[in-house]
C-alpha cells in the first residue's frame, strides 16, 4: 500500500506541476488572453501581433453546484460596460506545449499570412447561418440514447451541444475523459456520449460509450470508436460493429460487420507554417430517405481514407474546414461562431461543404479551459460529430 500511495502522490504532483505551468504561460505575452472590445485596436497595434475575435455572450449557463458547469468569463470590468461581445487574442506559443493546451502560436501577420495564423470567433448578426424565412428548429433527443446518437440528424434541425474534458484523477492529466451532452433550455442539459483515449495503444484510440461510467471496449453501452495514424494525421471513426477478419468469440455479441462513419484528414504542416490546422472531412453519402450509405470495407482499398486518396467518392461526402476571413482592423484572420466560441484557439473549427460554405455542418470551439460547444446538423449524427471533435483534441506530430 505505501508504494502505491507513494505513486498516487507523484502523479499528482505531476499534474499540478503541468496545470501550474500552463497558468504561468497563460500570462505570459506567448498565450491566450481575453480583454475587453474597448481595448482591441491598441493591442491589435503592438509588437506582439495579437489576434482578436469579436462573439457574444454564452448561451449556456449551468447551475452553481455542477461540477463540469461553463466557468464565468466576464470580468468585473466587464459588467459594467455594455453588451459587446468578447474579444479573444492568442500569441506565440512555447513550442514544447502539452498535447491538449488550446493556444496557437501565431507568426507575424504577412501577405502570407493565411498559412500562419490561427482562428478567432467573432459575431456577426447580419450574415447569420440560418435562413430567417425558413427558420431552424434546435434538436432534442427522440428515442433511446443508443439509436439517436447513430442516426443523422434531422433536416432543418440545429443540435446545440457541449463538451467537457475531466481532468482530475490519477492519470487524467494524459488520459482525460470527454462528455458530450446536449444543450437544453434554462441551463438544463442531456447526457449524450462520454469518451476516452485507451492506454497502452500503439496510435490514438478513443472508445466512445454512451454510458459515462463505462468506458471498456466490452461494455454493453460501448457505441464507437477513434483511431488514428502514428503521426495523428489521418482519423477513422467506426461504430460497434464487428471488424473484418475478426474471429468470431462466444463472448463477442456483435454480429453486424463494421461501418466506418467518418473519416477526418488534417494537413500535414511539413514546412513549420503555425497556423489554423486545414482539415477534411469524409462522411459515407445519404440516399433519397435521409438514410447513411452503409460503409463495411472488407480490405484497405475500400476504407474511406483510401477512397478519398484514389479519389474514389461514389456515395461519399467531402466537406472542409471554413476558411477563415481577413479582418485588416484586428489584423487576424476570424470566423463567425454567432456567438457559440468565446476564446480563441487553434481547435476552433466549422465544417462546410464547397457547394455552400454558409450551411455550417459542424462547429467546434473553446469557452472556457476545459469547456467547448459543438454544435451539428444533417446529415451529421452524434457520434460523428463528437469523434470529429475528439480528434482536434489529439496531439499531431506533423500538424503543429
Amino acid at each position: 500500500m505505501t508504494s502505491v500511495n507513494l505513486r498516487q502522490q507523484k502523479l499528482e504532483q505531476q499534474r499540478q506541476i503541468m496545470e501550474q505551468k500552463m497558468r504561468l504561460k497563460r500570462q505570459t505575452p506567448g498565450m491566450v488572453q481575453a480583454s475587453d472590445v474597448r481595448t482591441s485596436s491598441a493591442k491589435s497595434r503592438t509588437i506582439h501581433r495579437e489576434l482578436h475575435g469579436y462573439d457574444g455572450p454564452l448561451q449556456f449557463t449551468m447551475s452553481p453546484g455542477n461540477p463540469d458547469g461553463v466557468t464565468e468569463l466576464r470580468s468585473a470590468a466587464n459588467d459594467s460596460d455594455e453588451e459587446v461581445g468578447d474579444v479573444c487574442e492568442v500569441k506565440q506559443m512555447d513550442p514544447e506545449e502539452l498535447e491538449d493546451e488550446e493556444s496557437t502560436p501565431v507568426a507575424p501577420p504577412t501577405p502570407d499570412a493565411h498559412l500562419e495564423s490561427t482562428v478567432v470567433p467573432y459575431t456577426d448578426t447580419q450574415n447569420a447561418i440560418t435562413n430567417s424565412s425558413n427558420p431552424e428548429l434546435e434538436g432534442d433527443v427522440v428515442g433511446s440514447l443508443e439509436t439517436f446518437v447513430m442516426e443523422p440528424a434531422c433536416q432543418r434541425m440545429h443540435y446545440k451541444c457541449r463538451i467537457t474534458r475531466d481532468r482530475k484523477g490519477m492519470d487524467r492529466g494524459l488520459y482525460p475523459t470527454y462528455f458530450l451532452h446536449l444543450e437544453r433550455d434554462y441551463g438544463k442539459k442531456v447526457f449524450l456520449l462520454a469518451g476516452r483515449k485507451r492506454k497502452k495503444s500503439t496510435t490514438s484510440n478513443y472508445l466512445i460509450s454512451t454510458d459515462p461510467t463505462d468506458l471498456s471496449r466490452g461494455g454493453e453501452a460501448f457505441v464507437g470508436k477513434l483511431r488514428s495514424n502514428l503521426l495523428g494525421t489521418h482519423f477513422t471513426v467506426y461504430d460497434n460493429g464487428r471488424a473484418p477478419g475478426s474471429r468470431s468469440d462466444a463472448k463477442d455479441e456483435r454480429t453486424t460487420p463494421r461501418q466506418e462513419l467518418a473519416a477526418v484528414i488534417y494537413e500535414t504542416n511539413v514546412l513549420g507554417f503555425k497556423g489554423p490546422r486545414k482539415m477534411t472531412v469524409i462522411l459515407p453519402g445519404m440516399t433519397q430517405d435521409q438514410q447513411r450509405v452503409q460503409i463495411c470495407p472488407q480490405d484497405e482499398s475500400e476504407t474511406l481514407l483510401e477512397c478519398y486518396k484514389t479519389k474514389n467518392m461514389d456515395n461519399l461526402i467531402e466537406l472542409h474546414n471554413k476558411t477563415p476571413v481577413w479582418n485588416d482592423d484586428t489584423q487576424s484572420y476570424v470566423l463567425n461562431f454567432h456567438g457559440r466560441v468565446t476564446q480563441a484557439s487553434v481547435k476552433n473549427f466549422q465544417i462546410v461543404h464547397d457547394s455552400d460554405v454558409e450551411y455550417v455542418v459542424m462547429q467546434f470551439g473553446r469557452v472556457a479551459e476545459d469547456v467547448f460547444t459543438m454544435d451539428y446538423r444533417y446529415p451529421m449524427c452524434a457520434l460523428q460529430a463528437f469523434a470529429i471533435a475528439l480528434s482536434s483534441f489529439d496531439s499531431k506530430l506533423a500538424c503543429e
